[in-house]
């Protein structure tokens, strides 16, 4: 807790105060991006919030985690005049959008009803407990963090794109980091496709009412990337935005400027989200906490 309040306070305190201070100021074309893309947000933010409310589905946020950056991006490359770095950025992001919204999308997140699709059962379970049972503590939850906390982060880890308006010539770093984010994009991917597969033959056994042997008798997925990870979709998705940020770096020559806040605040979201998701785990699956102690959340132990 008091790591997560530390770094709480470096992103948000001490990086914009760091910016001001020794960063470049924004030129007023970036100012009027920055604007139209706070607005968006926030449109997009509270329409998400009434509409969950009036359906009783929370997880509009998460139908639009994969879709939104893709928008900011493209209105960023509008806004610099087709900027030929800030179009090669766009791609990559319209890649990373596109395969995790295929994703989603096969797990049951959208309906042609846009409004229904699966529900994050996170939210059941935290729904049901104290003191979020009360209904006015979950709205106020509901519009605080789900809805314009976690659409401005999304927001916050798309703005490197911003620092590059003013540079256009594609460097080979730029290629380079490119490469590692498309890399990354791929290992998110590798991580989904196995866990996919485990919990589609998993589910299969059960509706089949057959024994759950071998690797699916521990009931959640261990094996591929998921042996040497807790998490490697989660660990792949913040080192693709934390290489996202690089592209600043590159454009600005300065190693931190303010758009470091969305890649810091991603990784405090994936620690606290994943906690919460492995406490269910380990309430659900006898051998998880085994797992925990065996396996790294985000990175590979080191063996001994």
């Amino acid at each position: 807790m008091i790591k997560t309040a530390a770094l709480l306070v470096f992103t948000i305190i001490i990086v914009p105060l760091l910016a001001y201070f020794f960063g470049d100021a924004l030129s007023a074309l970036q100012e009027e991006t920055l604007r139209t893309l706070v607005y968006t947000c926030l449109g997009i933010a509270l329409g998400c919030f009434v509409l969950s409310e009036v359906v009783k589905n929370y997880s509009q946020v998460d139908k639009l985690w994969s879709i939104t950056p893709i928008i900011y991006s493209w209105i960023v490359a509008y806004y610099s005049d087709w900027n030929a770095r800030v179009i090669f950025l766009t791609v990559l992001v319209s890649i990373w959008g596109l395969r995790l919204t295929y994703n989603f999308a096969r797990r049951g997140g959208y309906s042609w009803k846009f409004w229904e699709g699966e529900e994050d059962y996170r939210w059941a379970v935290l729904r049901a407990k104290s003191p979020f049972n009360k209904k006015w503590v979950f709205t106020l939850f509901n519009l605080f963090f789900i809805s314009l906390y976690q659409q401005f982060l999304i927001l916050l880890f798309t703005l490197p794109i911003i620092l590059s308006m003013e540079v256009s010539a594609i460097s080979l770093v730029d290629i380079i980091l490119g490469a590692m984010m498309l890399a990354l994009v791929y290992m998110e991917w590798l991580a989904d496709q196995q866990q996919w597969d485990y919990q589609t033959e998993k589910h299969a056994l059960l509706k089949a009412n057959k024994t759950l042997e071998g690797k699916f008798a521990k009931g959640f997925v261990h094996t591929g990337l998921w042996a040497k990870m807790r998490h490697p979709n989660y660990a792949a998705e913040q080192s693709i935005w934390i290489v996202f940020y690089l592209f600043s770096v590159v454009a600005t020559g300065n190693l931190i400027n303010w758009s470091l806040m969305g890649a810091l605040l991603l990784v405090i979201l994936f620690k606290s989200s994943s906690d919460f998701s492995e406490e269910i785990s380990a309430e659900k699956y006898p051998e998880y906490k085994q797992y925990q102690a065996s396996v790294g959340r985000f990175v590979p132990k080191l063996k001994s």
